[in-house]
């Protein structure tokens, strides 16, 4: 199974930091923000990773290179030279999809490079059984943070996830997305490639299909998205 690691945002929020790199290539102690993913997914056997690029696109194949010193190889899907900008989270993976599914599998994982999960394992055991399973997506959701007290979805007694919209007589507290989930190229079909396209509204339609699963992940997380934030990490993971 493929995976695609997001980091084709201009990194508003970070900058300065962000005028001159793009936010992915920023350290966390000493290690690139995006290396720490490819470390996980390298680790859980996935061998080839599509990293979609927009701002400062030419950076990530000159600091990254082909992925072989990791064992796997890097695909980069670059939206500004294609399609003059980033196509956001939906539409990025739309155009990469021809990639992801170039050995015929309808499953990858996504991960966002600007979110940091030190601990987490990719499990190849969890991803082939997602595979099996009919579901579109399933994501893994962590306690919320001050920056963002309401979450962004529950999750029910069968482990299916709720929203607001979707479901409103569910009942139970509500989580915030890590960014990080295994998907299948179904959840992404009315997205047209080049299209600038959201991922809520693809979320929205399977949650109310009863058709994306999801569970609490308690580890260490971070949403890297201010310099403070990036500071203060960096301050704890030394």
């Amino acid at each position: 199974m493929r995976a695609i690691i997001l980091a084709a945002g201009r990194g508003e929020r970070m900058r300065p930091l962000t005028d001159h790199q793009p936010k992915p290539l920023l350290q966390v102690a000493g290690k690139l923000l995006i290396v720490w993913h490819i470390e996980a997914l390298a680790a859980a056997g996935v061998r080839d990773i599509v990293i979609n690029t927009a701002w400062l696109a030419e950076q990530f194949p000159q600091q990254l290179g082909d992925g072989s010193r990791w064992g796997l190889r890097l695909h980069y899907s670059n939206e500004a030279r294609d399609h003059g900008g980033a196509l956001e989270t939906a539409g990025g993976i739309a155009k990469a999809l021809p990639l992801l599914c170039a050995d015929g599998d309808e499953s990858f994982w996504v991960a966002s490079a600007d979110v940091h999960l030190p601990d987490f394992r990719a499990s190849a055991a969890r991803a082939e059984a997602f595979a099996r399973s009919d579901m579109l997506a399933h994501l893994w959701m962590v306690p919320n943070r001050p920056h963002k007290p309401g979450g962004d979805f529950g999750i029910d007694a069968e482990g299916l996830a709720t929203s607001a919209a979707s479901t409103p007589n569910a009942s139970g507290p509500r989580y915030t997305w890590s960014c990080v989930g295994l998907f299948k190229r179904a959840l992404f079909e009315g997205v047209r490639v080049g299209e600038h396209a959201a991922l809520r509204p693809c979320l929205e339609m399977g949650i109310a299909a009863r058709r994306i699963s999801a569970e609490l992940y308690t580890q260490a997380w971070e949403d890297v998205g201010t310099p403070e934030r990036l500071a203060s990490l960096n301050a704890v993971t030394r």
